[in-house]
């Protein structure tokens, strides 16, 4: 696997903080985030259960154009 980095968090210190990518293989977005915390968790169950291979995270608001970019790199390089 082979991920390109498009941005870290520019809020934080550079260490441990929300980073995009984009899988270079096929195209998926990698997100590293917080964890939700339980209240937040609870929420997204109302929509169905958080099975044990997923998790939510939170990425800041102020991450969007990091994640535009990562959506326009994924879309450009798709295997169809």
């Amino acid at each position: 696997m082979a991920l390109r980095f498009i941005a870290k968090d520019p809020a934080t210190n550079g260490t441990q903080c929300p980073t995009v990518l984009v899988d270079e293989h096929n195209a998926d977005l990698v997100l590293q985030g917080w964890k939700a915390d339980p209240d937040t968790e609870e929420e997204c169950e109302k929509f169905g259960p958080l099975p044990e291979t997923e998790a939510v995270i939170r990425i800041p608001a102020r991450m969007v154009p990091a994640i535009r970019e990562a959506c326009d790199v994924a879309e450009r390089s798709a295997v169809r």
